[in-house]
């Protein structure tokens, strides 16, 4: 049984890290690559607008993957919804690995990139939400919170690795060998990983809390229409709270690089390694964090995170500017500890507002739909950037006003310690069990009587 879960984790976080690693591999190369081989057309400051409007395109695709995946995840299973996931976000970045540029086809190149960023949404969008349930469904009693938290650490291991592969290959070749083919090389090997995590991911079963489900033949039609009907109030609470810590993590976690080395003068080499070491204290916090929520209410962790996330917003872009020092720390502190704190919880939280039946649907549309209206940050701080330079109070203020949105909702959370979506299941076993020990002890008494007749 033992080995039997740590094989689903594995397969949970195997597929959230390849997931990660191309889509982050894509919003690395968005501004040392593909605003000058896609667009060269353009002024380099329109250009890097256009190339970062490309990188939100993939987050406004996410919610239709929700959709898609999420209708296949709550009909069909998890297992199957996931493995096409992996299909879809590995062959397009292997394809994207093949695009010929701006100078050999014209606009066509933008126009296929575009597509192939798309597909990439699309397929992230049905991911996230699958491999949480994969693990939170098949999580033994007590330690929901430490499964859930394991295919978060896909984030800050797939950025890493994507970031990390292109820097490599920068550091291996001339610039114009970069340009020319080098930054390919990561791209393709898409390809290899995707093979490995479908491997993996096909040795699974499907999980029991879907399973039950189907045995019982109650199976929602069209989910994502009763998730609407029934738990629209859980869908707006999802949203809401994602809204405010996904404009700081895409911050952190991307835009970081241009605001650092564009705006304030810190070399890419600074950049990088500030963000991989926010990425490395991650990897640490996520699962402790994680594994004590299990003990300590996860409301509380997650409001806690967000009042800590309000208050350090403009000191943060105050102390990143004095020097690569506090870089650094402040990276390790509001990436790596702080946004971990939220992060590690949300999947388990958001996940245990909804019931078996529109899991999938409810949990995945609601954090894709915040991260579509997040995911365009960077173009909107591009043009801020133009008229106010970087300026602490106004990137700060930005910040705290989608934390003030999801601090307000998030006092409206259910009570999980009342119990969740995941008790009623747990709950019916019990039920079953009970009956079935009354069944055979009468089976028994009656046969007893018999006898003695």
């Amino acid at each position: 049984m033992k080995k039997k879960k740590n094989r689903v984790l594995l397969a949970s976080l195997s597929g959230s890290v390849i997931e990660w690693y191309d889509f982050y591999l894509y919003g690395t190369a968005t501004g040392l690559v593909f605003s000058t081989l896609f667009f060269a057309g353009s002024d380099p400051k329109i250009a890097l607008l256009l190339a970062f409007a490309t990188f939100g395109i993939g987050y406004a695709a996410r919610p239709i993957g929700s959709l898609i995946f999420g209708h296949f995840g709550d009909r069909i299973g998890r297992k199957a919804a996931l493995l096409w996931t992996l299909v879809g976000m590995g062959g397009s970045s292997f394809l994207i690995g093949l695009l010929p540029t701006y100078q050999q086809v014209g606009i066509l190149a933008p126009i296929l990139l575009v597509i192939l960023r798309l597909i990439q949404g699309i397929s992230l969008g049905g991911e996230w939400g699958g491999a949480v349930l994969l693990a939170t469904e098949s999580a033994p009693k007590g330690r929901r919170g430490l499964y859930g938290s394991v295919p978060q650490l896909g984030v800050p291991l797939g950025l890493v690795a994507g970031s990390f592969s292109l820097t490599l290959i920068a550091y291996l070749t001339t610039e114009a060998q970069f340009l020319a083919w080098g930054w390919r090389i990561p791209f393709l090997f898409s390809a290899v990983l995707i093979v490995l995590a479908l491997w993996i991911r096909s040795s699974i079963q499907e999980t029991a809390a879907f399973q039950e489900q189907k045995d019982s033949g109650d199976i929602a039609n069209l989910p994502i229409a009763e998730t609407f009907k029934h738990h629209r109030k859980s869908l707006f609470h999802v949203i809401g709270l994602k809204i405010g810590d996904g404009f700081f993590n895409v911050f952190l976690m991307s835009f970081v690089l241009v605001y650092a080395t564009t705006y304030i003068g810190y070399s890419n080499e600074n950049a990088l390694t500030a963000l991989t070491i926010g990425c490395a204290t991650m990897v640490i916090t996520i699962p402790v964090i994680g594994f004590l929520s299990d003990f300590i209410d996860r409301k509380i962790i997650y409001i806690s995170g967000l009042v800590l996330l309000f208050l350090m917003a403009i000191p943060y872009f105050i102390l990143i500017e004095q020097g690569v020092t506090w870089l650094y720390f402040m990276q390790a502190a509001m990436l790596g500890v702080i946004w971990a704190s939220v992060f590690a919880t949300q999947g388990t939280l958001f996940s245990e507002l909804f019931p078996a039946k529109v899991r999938y649907t409810g949990l995945s549309f609601g954090y894709q739909m915040a991260a579509a209206i997040v995911g365009f940050g960077p173009m909107l701080w591009t043009t801020m950037i133009g008229s106010t330079g970087p300026s602490p109070w106004v990137f700060g203020g930005f910040m705290m006003g989608g934390l003030a949105l999801s601090l307000i909702l998030s006092l409206f959370i259910p009570d999980i310690k009342k119990g969740t979506h995941y008790d009623e299941v747990e709950v019916a076993e019990r039920e079953v069990k009970v009956e079935g020990k009354i069944d055979g002890d009468l089976e028994v008494v009656s046969k007893e009587k018999s006898f003695q007749v």
